[in-house]
């Protein structure tokens, strides 16, 4: 295996997934920042640092992927806090950081 083809990593992204959106814009939910490796909050919960994160979630009615740590909070003070904490984890509200490109 090459350098170059070292670096490629394939996923299993969703047909109805919105495109990978431009470096440092909104969050649009496409997934692929934490279908390639898990974030420090998805490392906790996923008990590993590569591949996929098990708190991703495919959402049919918003056609677009969730984190399960912010978006399966529950009801109350407490799941609120712990949403708000999840979505800070995560980086929620920053903008794409995902240096990700699509291949063929």
């Amino acid at each position: 295996m090459t350098e170059e083809n070292a670096r490629w990593q394939p996923v299993l992204w969703h047909p109805q997934a919105p495109p990978k959106p431009a470096l440092g814009a909104l969050c649009n939910g496409c997934g692929l920042c934490c279908l390639a490796e898990p974030c420090p909050l998805g490392m906790l919960l996923s008990r590993r640092r590569q591949g996929p994160c098990v708190a991703l979630r495919w959402s049919e009615e918003g056609q677009r992927y969730l984190c399960a740590a912010v978006a399966d909070a529950s009801a109350g003070l407490g799941g609120r806090l712990r949403a708000a904490l999840a979505r800070r984890w995560i980086g929620a509200g920053v903008g794409c950081d995902a240096q990700l490109e699509i291949g063929p």
